[in-house]
């Protein structure tokens, strides 16, 4: 089965997506965004024209106008190649991997469920995880172990039911040297205290963030999951520009 793969090559200005993203269109199914609107619809429309007459690329600049209908001001190249498979691995994603299926967890899911992200999700209790739920759920009796099983890269959230629980699992995984980002949920005392034991132990806390969020949320489940997750995103942002550092939570 043949299909039109369409990936944004270069962008000036204000645009829907970034240079490197991309789509796929078949004959009954699509995969991927390059950002909705009039752009993406006009992109459908060429990839469909390309499947009926046989074409095999194409390339065309687009400015994100009153023409087409958008105001993003900027202007987009597009390219259109016939391919003959997706890529089972959705290059724009990133892995996640959630300790604690509690009502902030749940919070967390329910938005990063949504994004492009592989997420797994671990608790040692079954009777926490909902009935259905896209993420790939691990129940764990030592969740700890869950971090070695993570691929490289990875994105650790950490807030489980339990402080010393949180502590471990935080101290393992900042012993990966490649993890992206160690996130843990609580307050500045708790913070301060898994700080204090990292360093007894000579591992370095300063990639540790803690507590967590890209702003000060309040206590509502829904509102620290908002904050935490564009937190990620944010990490995510800056990795992707080829950024040092890890963003520092709000104070």
């Amino acid at each position: 089965m043949s299909y039109i793969e369409i990936r944004v090559v270069e962008t000036r200005g204000s645009t829907p997506r970034e240079s490197g993203t991309r789509m796929w269109v078949g004959a009954s199914e699509t995969r991927g965004t390059i950002g909705g609107g009039n752009l993406e619809y006009t992109a459908l429309k060429i990839a469909r024209e390309m499947l009926l007459s046989g074409e095999i690329e194409r390339r065309r600049r687009f400015v994100l106008g009153d023409a087409l209908g958008q105001c993003c001001g900027g202007n987009t190249t597009l390219a259109f190649a016939r391919v003959d498979s997706i890529p089972a691995r959705d290059e724009t994603q990133f892995d996640v991997v959630l300790f604690g299926a509690g009502h902030v967890g749940k919070e967390v899911v329910r938005i990063l469920e949504r994004l492009p992200c592989r997420l797994t999700w671990v608790d040692s209790r079954p009777d926490q995880f909902p009935p259905e739920t896209t993420a790939r759920v691990v129940i764990e009796d030592e969740p700890i172990f869950a971090v070695d099983d993570a691929p490289p890269g990875a994105f650790y959230l950490v807030m489980t039911h339990s402080h010393a629980l949180d502590y471990e699992i935080v101290e393992r995984a900042l012993q990966r040297k490649d993890a992206r980002f160690v996130g843990m949920i609580g307050s500045e005392t708790k913070a301060a205290k898994l700080r204090s034991r990292l360093k007894a132990r000579a591992i370095d806390a300063s990639r540790l963030v803690s507590p967590i969020g890209l702003f000060k949320a309040g206590k509502h489940p829904a509102e620290v999951a908002v904050s935490t997750v564009a937190q990620l995103l944010a990490e995510r942002e800056q990795l992707h520009h080829g950024l040092n550092g890890i963003t520092s939570a709000a104070r």
